[in-house]
C-alpha cells in the first residue's frame, strides 16, 4: 500500500503513513547532514562483501549490525564514532570504502577515485655560473651589454664628489678651531668702538672683568671657582676666563694668573671659547685691567713666551712684588703650547697691596690648563 494514498485509507492507516512520510522525512535529512562521510549501509555492505578480513572501522560497524539497533540510531552512532577518528584514521575508512566498491556487490556503488591535484608545473631551471651572472648583470647596465663612456663619467663625478664632502667634513670635524678662529672676535660681548679707559684712574666697574684695550677685549673674569681640576676649569670657562684659584687676587701680593681660550670648538657650549684669541698682539709697554670688588687694577706687559703645557712655574710668583699672568693655548685652536703674557702692576702702586689671600693652599697641576677637546680628540678618545 502507498504510504501516500490515503484516499480510502481508514482514520488508523491514514495516521500510520502519515507517521512513515515523517520518518522518511527525517531519514532523509540525517542522509543529508552525513553527506561528508561514509553511509552507515555503505559500511555495512563493505561489513558483507569481507566477513573474514575486517578492520577495526569496519568490526565497529559490526558490533552495531549485531547490537539490534535501528537503522537511524545505527548510522548517529556511526557519525559520532567517525568524527572522533583523527585524519589518518578517516583517509583509511574512506580507503577502504573505495575499495569495497570497486569490487562491487549488492550494495555496490560505482567506484569514485580520488582526485589527486595536477602536480605544479616546474620551469626546469639551468643551472648558471658565476660568469653567467656577472654577464646578465653586465648586460643590464646598458642595451648593448657594454658600459657607455657617460656611464663612466657619472660614476667619476660620484666618487669625486663623494670624496669630497668627506674631505670637508673632515676638515671641519678636526680643525675648524683653527680655520675659523681667525674670523671670530674674541668675545661677543666686545663693543664695536675700540675701549678707551684711563690708565690713572682706580674706579673699576660693579662686574669683575678684564679689560684688554688694544685687542678690544672686555670679558668676565670668574673668581668662584674653588678647583683647579681640569674639568672644573673648563665648566667654569663657559662663563668668561677664569680665574686660577691657587693663585693671588688682583691687588694682593703675588702673581695673580687668569686662564683663556684662544679658540674652541664651535659645537661647544659657552660664549667666551674665543676670549684670548688675540692674545698674542700684545707687546711689552702695552696694557691691561682687572676690575674686581669696584676697583681697577692697572698692568703694563714686560714679558711675553710661549712655553710648553707642564711649564707650571709660569703660575709662581715673580720678581715683582704684583702682577697679573694671562694664560691662553697656542697656536690657536691647539693645544700645543702655551702663550704667557706677563705684566706688573702700575696703579694703583702695589705697596699697598694686602698679602695673598691663598695662603695655606697647596698643589699644583701636572699640566697647565687647555682649551676643550677637539671634536678629533673625542673621536680617538673612544677607542683608547
Amino acid at each position: 500500500m502507498d504510504p501516500n494514498d490515503t484516499g480510502q485509507l481508514s482514520k488508523d492507516d491514514q495516521v500510520r503513513a502519515q507517521g512513515e512520510r515523517a520518518a522518511a522525512a527525517m531519514r532523509q535529512k540525517i542522509a543529508s547532514i552525513y553527506t561528508s562521510e561514509p553511509n552507515a549501509a555503505e559500511e555495512l555492505a563493505e561489513v558483507k562483501a569481507a566477513p573474514n578480513h575486517l578492520s577495526k572501522h569496519q568490526q565497529y560497524m559490526q558490533q552495531l549490525t549485531t547490537s539490534g539497533k535501528s537503522l537511524a540510531d545505527i548510522q548517529t552512532a556511526w557519525h559520532v564514532y567517525y568524527t572522533s577518528l583523527p585524519d589518518d584514521e578517516k583517509h583509511d575508512v574512506w580507503r577502504e570504502f573505495y575499495a569495497a566498491h570497486g569490487q562491487g556487490g549488492q550494495y555496490a556503488m560505482p567506484a569514485q577515485p580520488l582526485q589527486k591535484p595536477p602536480e605544479p608545473m616546474v620551469r626546469p631551471v639551468k643551472a648558471r655560473s658565476m660568469a653567467d651572472l656577472k654577464q646578465q648583470i653586465s648586460h643590464r647596465v646598458s642595451s648593448r651589454g657594454r658600459l657607455k663612456a657617460r656611464h663612466h663619467f657619472q660614476s667619476l663625478m660620484f666618487g669625486l664628489a663623494m670624496g669630497s664632502l668627506v674631505v670637508l667634513i673632515l676638515l671641519f670635524s678636526f680643525f675648524n678651531e683653527r680655520f675659523i678662529a681667525p674670523l671670530i672676535t674674541p668675545s661677543r660681548n666686545v663693543n664695536a668702538t675700540p675701549i678707551i679707559t684711563d690708565p690713572n684712574s682706580t674706579a673699576g666697574g660693579p662686574n669683575p672683568e678684564v679689560i684688554i684695550p688694544k685687542i678690544n677685549v672686555e670679558i668676565p673674569v670668574v673668581y668662584d671657582e674653588p678647583s683647579i681640576d681640569e674639568a672644573a676649569v673648563e665648566n667654569a670657562l663657559e662663563r668668561g676666563v677664569v680665574h686660577y684659584a691657587t693663585t693671588p687676587n688682583p691687588g694682593e701680593l703675588g702673581n695673580a694668573v687668569i686662564f683663556g681660550h684662544s679658540s674652541n670648538n664651535i659645537l661647544n657650549k659657552g660664549k667666551f671659547k674665543f676670549a684670548f684669541v688675540l692674545l698674542s698682539r700684545l707687546e711689552n709697554g702695552d696694557l691691561f685691567y682687572l676690575d674686581k670688588d669696584g676697583k681697577r687694577y692697572v698692568y703694563q706687559v714686560y714679558d711675553k713666551k710661549i712655553v710648553d703645557p707642564s711649564e707650571v712655574s709660569v703660575l709662581d710668583k715673580t720678581d715683582k712684588p704684583a702682577t697679573a699672568t694671562l694664560i691662553t693655548c697656542d697656536p690657536p685652536g691647539t693645544s700645543l703650547h702655551r702663550l704667557v703674557v706677563i705684566g706688573k702692576q702700575i696703579s694703583p702702586n702695589p705697596v699697598h697691596n694686602k698679602p695673598s689671600s691663598v695662603k695655606g693652599q697647596s698643589g699644583k697641576p701636572k699640566v697647565l690648563p687647555s682649551n676643550s677637546p677637539s671634536l678629533w680628540s673625542r673621536v680617538t678618545s673612544w677607542f683608547h
